[in-house]
């Protein structure tokens, strides 16, 4: 039995014709704006990635100004 992923069943619900010509290997017609969504979904998850590791800088910033902090008001 084959498998039926989460984007084929979403490419179904979409539009069963174009479902249809992909599995028939049928390449779809509007390769060029697939690429620019590809582009900007690559660049998007760069931003995201790039946001998460500045907040974790910024909390690990700020765990050792407090624990700066507390040595310093500990003397």
């Amino acid at each position: 039995m084959r498998v039926l992923r989460a984007s084929e069943l979403g490419s179904y619900l979409y539009c069963a014709r174009a479902w249809w010509y992909q599995r028939l290997g049928i390449p779809s017609d509007n390769q060029a704006e697939l690429r620019t969504g590809t582009n900007f979904h690559q660049q998007h998850a760069r931003g995201v990635l790039q946001s998460f590791l500045l907040c974790a800088a910024a909390v690990l910033l700020l765990i050792l100004a407090c624990a700066l902090f507390i040595l310093k008001v500990a003397r």
